[in-house]
């Protein structure tokens, strides 16, 4: 076979020698800009804005930190510690016996009308409540309240604005609840007041945040 007729060689494909630097390109190096520091403190400046907007909105709509500052709570809350209020909830579910509530301060009763009160939910809407020997009693079933310091020292009579009196005992009225401070002997409660209406109520105490010592569900 004559050198005409065989195939010229394939030139191999081949990515060249690569530059050491950016000079041997003919291109110089170029970095990006860096923010500058006014645009770097707006970006931050928005992010806090925001932060404390949705703060705000968390504490107008779902939850509120409340300070203790009295003692008919105890012993389940102290004078000074924290509690979390969740002020959605009853909007999805009902109100129940036990239940830790924040509620307005009724008409009349004493302090600043701005303070808010804490007290635990004892009867609910329809059942008859009366003391009996320092115990409570629901439907004539004795109450269990494992919260209390000791058992016989519920005192005190039904008050006048009560509903109407069955065997001895209050009725609840529909859309009322009956509360009771934990320290039956030092707390202003449905006892003297009454009980609230269930639109008086701001939220149900949930969580005790501070003393970090006694942090968790109430």
């Amino acid at each position: 076979m004559s050198d005409e007729s065989r195939p010229a060689p394939q030139e191999a494909a081949s990515p060249g020698p690569v530059p050491d630097s950016a000079e041997e390109t003919g291109e110089a190096a170029e970095s990006k800009p860096g923010k500058s520091a006014l645009r770097v403190t707006i970006e931050w400046v928005a992010v806090l804005a925001g932060a404390l907007a949705l703060a705000l909105i968390l504490r107008a709509v779902l939850f509120q930190a409340y300070y203790i500052r009295f003692t008919s709570m105890e012993p389940t809350l102290s004078n000074g510690d924290r509690v979390l209020v969740n002020k959605l909830g009853y909007d999805l579910h009902d109100i129940n016996r036990g239940d830790l509530v924040v509620f307005e301060r009724p008409q009349g009763v004493g302090g600043r009308q701005a303070d808010d009160l804490i007290k635990r939910v004892i009867a609910l809407p329809g059942e008859v409540i009366k003391f009996v020997q320092g115990e409570v009693y629901i439907d004539d079933r004795r109450l269990y309240e494992p919260y209390l310091e000791s058992s016989g020292i519920t005192a005190g009579g039904m008050p006048d604005n009560c509903g109407p009196l069955v065997n001895g005992g209050c009725r609840v009225g529909a859309g009322e609840v009956f509360v009771m401070g934990d320290n039956r002997a030092n707390s202003t409660d449905s006892r003297s007041f009454g009980p609230i209406s269930e639109h008086l109520i701001v939220g149900h105490a949930f969580l005790r945040i501070w003393p970090v010592t006694e942090f968790g569900r109430l």
